[in-house]
């Protein structure tokens, strides 16, 4: 979820602005850096097979957090919500909270690979990974997104990987978040809502999601549903930053009554379970079909529950544990994706006859000065040339704060944060006096036909580029 998302909030009283107009005064940034790049941002390569090639850096680095501490704002804002807090843009990252949900994405193969299985198994442990894969991005990510101002959306279209996705923000006051996403070959839809509930320990902030996440795979008439894990920020008063999942995840197969149970293990006090997943799949009559294991910083492994236990019997009486050794054989054998795959030493324990599921994709070389971004990620907030035309006016990509913290403006960037903060909240003041109620475009408030609960749903209609009747929100 990122960093504290949902603070920043169109109710704060902007006590705390003052530190992000400081901002600016700690960075030594070249102010020609960002013009000689901004072209290059601007521009997309074609390759020879015809698709697009997405950008490979951002426009300019990340400027260092040392010299700003989350205790200094914290600490002003005991006994208040979070939610009413502004952070300074030295915390964020130059992304809407909305493309980072759309970071659930950067692994679709698994929901290719889900599609294209015949047997209901093989079907829940790739979807089983997806659902792990989803929330990997956020390893050492600790900047914080961008709240998405009340209209905002985002759109995202990859031929080369096969889906199309909108989200909208419906919802300010709580921050909710709804996307749509459906593949290009009318073989999946992927959507959900989500709404972080935030917690604040003291010494770690911790997100608690709330809202459905569906994926119907429509070849086969199926429908999963799940909620992601509990996501924790630690160290924000003193020490390194730090973040770790936890908490259980249920999958359910609507239609054959299967159902995937995964254990994000919290770290414990020496770090043995640190990033751990564990987890089982199991048929309607509560069978064990096989045991899933691994971490969701890595990779993702199954094997059957006899040989899982047999194996944690003899760890158990102190038998040989063997490491897993990146092997191409092993991992083009299990997975076909073996190209993509990075070479690196997992620290799981490999248990012989496992199946690989997935495996983190490396982050490009120059990722830690582009706040731990995957190469996914760094595309997102592309804008390519012709595209202004025919984005929503909403589209996050639009966002003058986002583009100039991009860029390296983040003077720029931090007065604009506040500009259209204000420019929000006099818009509600605004809607309050004349007794308008907010209406959202693209998705509208509803149950979800497989759990019963409250969702929101697409409308649909978003690729038709009507958008006379879109918010002025920037």
């Amino acid at each position: 979820y990122g960093f504290c998302t949902g603070f920043d909030s169109d109710n704060s009283s902007g006590d705390f602005s003052e530190a992000n107009h400081k901002v600016a005064e700690m960075l030594d940034l070249d102010p020609h850096q960002s013009n000689r790049t901004e072209k290059r941002n601007g521009e997309t390569e074609i390759q020879e097979n015809g698709l697009k090639r997405h950008r490979t850096s951002l426009p300019a680095p990340m400027f260092s957090r040392s010299d700003f501490s989350v205790w200094s704002i914290l600490k002003k804002c005991i006994g208040l919500e979070l939610s009413k807090i502004t952070m300074p843009i030295v915390f964020n990252e130059p992304l809407s909270f909305l493309q980072r949900i759309t970071e659930y994405m950067e692994h679709v193969y698994l929901i290719n690979k889900a599609c294209s299985h015949a047997d209901p198994l093989e079907r829940m442990q790739a979807v089983a990974a997806f659902a792990v894969s989803a929330v990997a991005s956020q390893w050492e990510r600790t900047g914080k997104p961008f709240n998405p101002l009340l209209g905002e959306t985002y759109e995202l279209t990859r031929e080369d990987l096969g889906f199309r996705f909108i989200s909208e923000q419906v919802s300010h006051h709580p921050p909710i978040s709804a996307f749509y996403s459906e593949g290009l070959n009318k073989d999946f839809i992927f959507h959900g809502s989500i709404y972080p509930k935030l917690k604040f320990w003291g010494k770690s902030i911790e997100a608690e999601p709330r809202g459905t996440i569906t994926l119907e795979l429509l070849k086969h008439n199926e429908a999963y549903t799940w909620t992601n894990p509990t996501c924790c920020v630690h160290n924000v008063i003193i020490g390194k930053l730090w973040l770790e999942q936890y908490g259980t995840v249920e999958i359910v197969n609507h239609s054959t009554g299967d159902k995937c149970v995964l254990n994000f293990k919290p770290c414990g006090l020496f770090g043995k379970e640190l990033h751990r997943v564990e987890g089982y799949i199991q048929d309607k009559n509560r069978k064990k079909l096989c045991v899933i294991y691994g971490k969701w910083t890595e990779c993702l492994w199954c094997t059957d529950p006899t040989t899982y236990e047999t194996y944690k019997k003899n760890e158990k009486r102190g038998g040989e544990q063997k490491k897993l050794k990146p092997s191409e054989d092993v991992i083009k054998s299990e997975n076909d994706e073996a190209d993509d795959m990075p070479e690196v030493q997992d620290t799981v324990q490999f248990i012989p006859g496992s199946k690989l599921l997935w495996r983190i994709n490396c982050r490009p070389p120059n990722s830690s000065q582009m706040y731990n971004f995957t190469s996914f990620a760094v595309s997102l907030n592309e804008l390519e040339k012709g595209m202004e035309a025919i984005l929503a006016p909403t589209d996050c990509r639009l966002r003058p704060d986002i583009r100039n913290m991009e860029n390296g403006n983040m003077d720029v960037a931090s007065k604009e944060k506040e500009r259209l903060e204000e420019k929000q909240r006099a818009a509600r003041k605004e809607r309050a006096k004349d007794e308008v109620e907010w209406h959202t475009r693209w998705f509208h408030q509803g149950t979800n036909p497989y759990t019963g609960t409250s969702d929101w749903l697409y409308s649909g209609g978003y690729f038709d580029r009507n958008f006379s009747d879109c918010p002025d929100i920037y």
